[in-house]
C-alpha cells in the first residue's frame, strides 16, 4: 500500500543510478500503482481499483472464465475509472459543489430511481454555501434533468475510458468492458441502454466488483452482499450474484481484500504476467493516457503535460542529455501531474484566490504523484522529478522545500519547464503570454529558485508553447538527427 503519512527528509531520499532502457518492467506492476491516481481521480479509498480487481477475478474464476478473458479483466478492472477525469469540470458545474466527494457519495447510491436517498444526496451536494431560494432552484433544475445529464456524463467517461484503453495498447475485450461498464441488467443503465447478456460478461463482473468494494469500504461486509442481492435483476445479472453467495458462504470472497499486502495478492492474479522495458513504445502510451487523464480534469490544464514534455525535451536537447535520459525525462513530465486528481475541481477552477485551506490541498499534489510512481520499484528516480517540480533552489518550494543540493539536472530542467508551459499556454480566462515577457519572469527567478542553466537553454532552443503529441518512434528520430548536428 503506498505511504500516507510523514514526508521524508530530504537527506533521507536515496540516490538513484541511470536507468536502463533495456531493463525489463511488469505491466500489471505500472498500471496498478497508477490505478491508485484513479483511485484519487473518484474519491475512493486509496487501493478501490486493486480491491475491486481482486473481487472481480474471484467471480471469474469462480464462474469458470478462461485464462485470456481473465487477462483482460484483470486489466480493465484496474484502470475502469480512466475516462472520470473527462466528466469532473461538467459534475462540478452541474453541481455547483465539490466534485471529488460528489463522485465518492452517488457510488453508494441508487441514482436510478427516484427516492428519499437521492434527495439527501442532492441536499448533500448541490450549490453548498448558497441561498435557500439558490439551491432549491439549482435541486429543482437538477431533478429536473437528472436523467438527461447523468446520461450524458456516463457517456462522456465510458468512451473516454474505451479510448484511453485503446490508447494504452490493452486489448478489444478490455476496453469494451470499460465502455460498458455502467450498463445495468434491467437496461436502466445510461450508457447504450443495454440490458441482460447483450451487455458484455466483464463489465458485469467490474460493475458487481466495484459495487461489493465500495459498500465493503462504507458499510462492511455483510451489507455489501445485502445490496448486491437487494439489486440482483436490477443492477446485476443473477447467476453473478449467485457466485458472490457461494463465494462468501465459503469465506472466499473476502480473504487477503482488507489485508496490508493487498497489492501483491492482486499481482498474483493475473493469468499471463506481461512484461515491458523502460523506454519502449507501449509504456510511453500508458504515459501519455494518464497524462490525457490528468489533463481532461480541468479546462484550465487541458494538454499541458504534453506542454511540460515538450519543454523539457528542448532544454534536453541544448543541456547534451544523452537520448535514454530525455525519453525518461518525457515521461516524468507527462505523468507530474498525477497527484492533481486529488484535487477537486472546486479549488482548480476557483476564479479568485484560494483560501489557507484551498491552497494546503493544491501544494499536496506533487506529495501524491511522488506516493504513486515510487509504487513502481523501477520509478524510484521518476518520483524524486515528477514529485520535485514545484521545488525551489532556495527551498521555497514545496511539497518538501528541498535544495538545489537535493533536485537533480532532471528535476531542474521540468520545474522550468513545468512554469513555462503554465505561463505560455492559452487558458479560458487569459490568452498565453508572449515567449520574451515569459523569458523575462523566469530570469527574475534565477538563480535564487530556479537554474539559470536550464532557463538559457530552453531559451535557446527556440521554444514557444508547444503542446503537440509526437509519438515515440518520431522523437527518436529526432533526438538521434540532433545529436547527428555539428554544436
Amino acid at each position: 500500500m503506498l505511504a500516507s503519512g510523514n514526508n521524508p527528509s530530504p537527506l533521507e531520499q536515496p540516490v538513484y543510478s541511470s536507468p536502463s532502457l533495456e531493463r525489463p518492467i511488469r505491466l500489471a506492476s505500472v498500471v496498478s500503482a497508477l490505478s491508485y491516481a484513479l483511485d484519487l481521480s473518484t474519491g475512493q479509498p486509496e487501493g478501490h481499483a486493486i480491491r475491486s480487481c481482486i473481487l472481480a477475478m474471484r467471480i471469474a474464476a469462480e464462474i469458470g472464465v478462461s485464462p485470456q478473458t481473465q487477462n483482460d479483466l484483470f486489466y480493465a478492472s484496474l484502470i475502469k475509472d480512466c475516462g472520470c477525469t473527462g466528466n469532473s469540470s461538467k459534475t462540478f458545474h452541474a453541481l455547483g459543489s465539490d466534485d471529488l466527494k460528489a463522485k465518492h457519495d452517488v457510488k453508494t447510491t441508487d441514482w436510478t430511481r427516484l427516492s428519499w436517498e437521492n434527495l439527501q444526496y442532492a441536499l448533500s451536494h448541490v450549490a453548498l454555501g448558497k441561498s435557500f431560494l439558490e439551491r432549491t432552484k439549482a435541486i429543482f433544475l437538477l431533478a429536473l434533468n437528472q436523467k438527461a445529464h447523468t446520461h450524458e456524463v456516463t457517456k462522456i467517461r465510458c468512451e473516454r475510458g474505451f479510448t484511453l484503453a485503446r490508447l494504452m495498447g490493452l486489448s478489444d475485450a478490455t476496453a469494451v468492458a470499460i465502455r460498458s461498464l455502467d450498463e445495468h441488467w434491467d437496461g436502466q443503465g445510461l450508457s447504450e441502454g443495454l440490458s441482460g447478456a447483450t451487455i458484455p460478461l466483464l463489465s458485469r463482473i467490474m460493475l458487481l466488483a466495484q459495487t461489493l468494494e465500495v459498500f465493503l469500504a462504507a458499510y462492511g461486509a455483510g451489507p455489501a452482499v445485502d445490496v448486491v442481492n437487494r439489486r440482483s435483476r436490477t443492477w446485476f445479472d443473477p447467476n453473478l450474484v449467485k457466485a458472490v453467495n457461494s463465494l462468501s458462504k465459503n469465506d472466499r470472497l473476502w480473504t487477503g481484500v482488507r489485508e496490508e499486502d493487498f497489492p501483491t495478492l492482486c499481482l498474483a492474479m493475473e493469468p499471463e504476467p506481461k512484461p515491458i522495458q523502460l523506454g519502449d513504445t507501449n509504456l510511453d502510451n500508458i504515459c501519455l493516457a494518464f497524462s490525457n487523464i490528468v489533463d481532461a480534469k480541468s479546462p484550465y490544464t487541458f494538454n499541458h503535460s504534453l506542454g511540460v514534455a515538450n519543454a523539457a525535451i528542448a532544454t534536453a536537447r541544448i543541456l547534451g542529455l544523452p537520448r535514454e535520459r530525455i525519453v525518461f525525462l518525457r515521461n516524468a513530465a507527462l505523468l507530474h501531474d498525477l497527484g492533481k486528481l486529488s484535487v477537486s475541481n472546486a479549488i482548480l477552477e476557483k476564479p479568485a484566490k484560494l483560501d489557507d485551506g484551498e491552497w494546503q490541498i493544491m501544494k499536496r499534489h506533487p506529495f501524491h504523484t511522488w506516493n504513486i510512481l515510487r509504487g513502481i520499484p523501477e520509478f524510484g528516480e521518476m518520483s524524486e522529478v515528477a514529485g520535485s517540480h514545484h521545488e525551489k533552489l532556495n527551498g521555497s518550494g514545496y511539497f518538501r522545500g528541498l535544495t538545489g543540493d537535493h533536485l537533480s539536472l532532471e528535476s531542474r530542467i521540468l520545474a522550468v519547464a513545468d512554469v513555462f508551459d503554465a505561463l505560455t499556454a492559452k487558458r479560458p480566462y487569459r490568452d498565453g503570454l508572449p515567449s520574451e515577457q515569459v523569458f523575462e519572469i523566469l530570469r527574475k527567478d534565477t538563480p535564487h529558485a530556479l537554474d539559470a542553466a536550464c532557463v538559457e537553454a530552453l531559451q535557446m532552443s527556440g521554444a514557444e508553447c508547444n503542446q503537440s503529441f509526437v509519438d515515440l518512434q518520431s522523437l527518436n528520430h529526432q533526438l538521434i538527427s540532433y545529436a547527428e548536428l555539428p554544436h
